[in-house]
């Protein structure tokens, strides 16, 4: 049918054309959408404490989240814990699966950046996710004092930092490849260098188009520069290829 209508020069409108396509089995399929949270289980869900709560010092509060990361052939998953008043990456871990044990690796890592021992004054901010709701996790969080903070709702925005991270690791690693890694090896060696910039090279407006790490050393409020376009043009000049 389709030979026929170009053939013959008539061309159907948008709506006509689209309905040929699906009648004839030409339309691709829909990618299917990924999901790294699932709050159907029977674990303890904790209330949100971080309403309103604005961090003056590194290591008050934590902000974690899973993202899955394209390889060829399928995907594997990037957990992460931020520090949500430098915005540095103070844990991770690239893993093959959502298993609560790599979410515990990760988390296990910010501890040990942050000397480990009684971490109190620290809240962790998560989504109901199992691996945050689980016991090897929680008994964790409690081992060191860290208090346990999680969403109300499915809203991105209450889980804010965490997927602005996310999308920064997407956006200017990820996506900017023309395809997707091979292996699980060439994503994590990406990943890590990645990191490393993200944390010790790359400015951010939230926090003074200063570096995470430069960031984490200091106290007090952060002055964000969110609408001058001056500092947006500095950020954009001194973003450079991990």
């Amino acid at each position: 049918m389709l030979c026929v209508m170009f053939s013959t020069g008539w061309m159907p409108g948008r709506d006509k054309f689209m309905k040929l396509l699906r009648r004839d089995h030409l339309m691709q399929k829909p990618r299917k959408s990924r999901s790294t949270t699932n709050s159907n289980h029977r674990y303890h869900k904790w209330k949100n404490l971080i309403k309103g709560f604005v961090p003056t010092r590194a290591n008050q509060l934590w902000v974690s989240d899973i993202t899955y990361i394209d390889i060829r052939g399928g995907c594997c998953y990037l957990h992460l814990v931020t520090d949500a008043y430098s915005k540095k990456i103070v844990g991770w871990y690239l893993a093959e699966s959502l298993a609560s044990v790599f979410t515990l690796k990760a988390l296990r890592m910010a501890i040990g950046q942050a000397g480990g021992g009684d971490l109190s004054g620290l809240i962790h901010h998560s989504d109901r996710g199992v691996q945050y709701c689980c016991d090897l996790y929680v008994e964790e969080l409690q081992k060191h004092n860290i208090r346990i903070s999680m969403t109300e709702d499915y809203k991105p925005t209450d889980n804010g930092i965490a997927e602005r991270v996310n999308g920064i690791i997407k956006g200017e690693s990820l996506y900017r490849r023309e395809r997707r890694f091979e292996t699980y090896g060439s994503a994590l060696e990406q990943i890590g260098r990645f990191v490393d910039f993200y944390n010790s090279r790359r400015p951010h407006y939230s926090i003074g188009m200063q570096t995470p790490n430069a960031v984490h050393e200091q106290t007090g409020v952060q002055k964000k520069m969110w609408k001058n376009k001056i500092y947006r043009r500095n950020e954009q000049s001194l973003q450079i290829n991990p």
